[in-house]
């Protein structure tokens, strides 16, 4: 894990940072670490229904342990700390001939026994601005790490986020490698979107900013680039209307535009929208997506979550070239009728005018219930239930019925 330049500055900054703390006024340092151990329980079962794919079923379970320290910052005008993050997954159940979850890697013998990986952040603090180099976990408009896995997924690279101006952050990211969720291993950025790929991908970078237009009003601009595949600009307006008593309304306005860099054939305008109604503890939302251009969206990142109104569970992001989607969902939080912790969720969306003479379609259907105990022995002990049926007409694509069930508890340690 050492093998890049950044990975072994961060390894000495580590090192100096410990050295230093007995001899340096820590008390912050000690005062605001905090760590907390994350048991994740995970069981995945996929019907891949078309007979074009490898594996008719995919199915396996297994246990993750997520251990995250974040240590406070040393006193001065420069303060300096470093974070930490453990992962292991063991294999509860799994086969050669049922991999391919995400959970365990895979290979021709099948999942191993376990896996795991340790990953270190060097940071630094100058008034509101914070600067991290190693293991970064980026969630934003132009690129965000996965975690609807076992273990999350991280990438190595520096990060500066700056709130010195109110109502403003600026986001500006540099990675050099991936550290997929079902991987033990760094490896070079990949490229995650639709088409456009002719040579091999290189470092992404990123620089964002997001700024409190107005009160209910915020708008969003990110600039990216995946060399040698897409440069990539990105906005975002989102708004939330106070209709009355426990009602709103909130628009949520994306549009991206992808253009080639090096030897891609990237070419692609994303646009879309999600109109949400609150009311108590329900909301009703409706979205549409639409792409154009010769090439589907464009994001970087093996299984990363691009920042798509149809991003969902199976079929991903409805992002074809040319493709048109529309999303109904509807949300209920039962903690509006005295039942704190049980949240449901279901949505449908269906896409189509893509694929050869532009009549293939597609849907999906997705359902999620959870609950977190609130109180007594299994006080946050959170269970969900997650499903999902795809159908498609383009016979290179899945038909899937799918279920996820998930069971975590964190354990608080400082």
């Amino acid at each position: 894990m050492l093998k890049t330049p950044i990975a072994r500055g961060v390894a000495l900054a580590t090192l100096g940072a410990t050295l230093a703390i007995p001899t340096m006024a820590q008390a912050a340092f000690i005062e605001d670490t905090k760590a907390g151990l994350e048991l994740r329980n995970f069981y995945f079962n996929s019907d891949n229904r078309n007979s074009a794919n490898t594996k008719s079923k995919s199915d396996e379970w297994a246990q993750g342990f997520i251990l995250r320290v974040e240590s406070g910052f040393t006193e001065g005008p420069v303060g300096f700390g470093v974070d930490a993050l453990g992962l292991l997954g063991v294999k509860l159940d799994s086969s050669p001939d049922r991999t391919g979850t995400g959970l365990l890697p895979s290979g021709d013998s099948g999942a191993p026994d376990d896996y795991s990986s340790l990953h270190a952040t060097a940071k630094m603090k100058v008034s509101k601005t914070i600067l991290k180099v190693g293991a970064i976990e980026p969630k934003n408009m132009a690129i965000a790490r996965s975690d609807s896995r076992l273990l999350p997924q991280t990438f190595q690279g520096a990060q500066l986020v700056s709130k010195e101006v109110d109502g403003l952050t600026l986001d500006l990211g540099y990675l050099t490698e991936q550290n997929n969720r079902d991987s033990s291993n760094y490896e070079d950025i990949t490229y995650a979107g639709k088409g456009g790929l002719v040579g091999k991908p290189d470092d992404f970078i990123f620089a964002g900013a997001t700024y409190s237009l107005m009160k209910n009003l915020t708008g969003a601009y990110y600039y990216s680039n995946l060399e040698e595949v897409y440069k990539q600009h990105s906005f975002n307006l989102v708004h939330v209307l106070p209709i009355g008593e426990n009602q709103s309304l909130k628009t949520d306005l994306r549009y991206a535009r992808s253009t080639d860099d090096g030897s891609s054939t990237v070419d692609n305008k994303a646009f879309g929208a999600m109109v949400t109604y609150s009311l108590s503890g329900h909301s009703f939302g409706l979205g549409y997506q639409k792409m154009s251009g010769d090439t589907g969206f464009a994001y970087a990142g093996a299984s990363t979550d691009p920042f798509l109104v149809n991003y969902v569970m199976l079929s991903a992001d409805f992002a074809n070239p040319d493709e048109k989607s529309w999303q109904a969902r509807y949300d209920y939080n039962f903690a509006a009728m005295g039942i704190p912790g049980l949240t449901f969720m279901t949505r449908y969306v269906t896409g189509d005018d893509f694929g050869a003479g532009g009549n293939s379609k597609e849907w999906e259907r997705n359902t999620d219930i959870g609950y977190v105990f609130q109180e007594g022995t299994l006080k946050n002990l959170g269970i969900k239930w997650r499903n999902g049926t795809y159908r498609s007409s383009n016979n290179s694509n899945k038909d899937i019925d799918q279920n996820r069930l998930i069971v975590s508890y964190t354990i608080p340690l400082m």
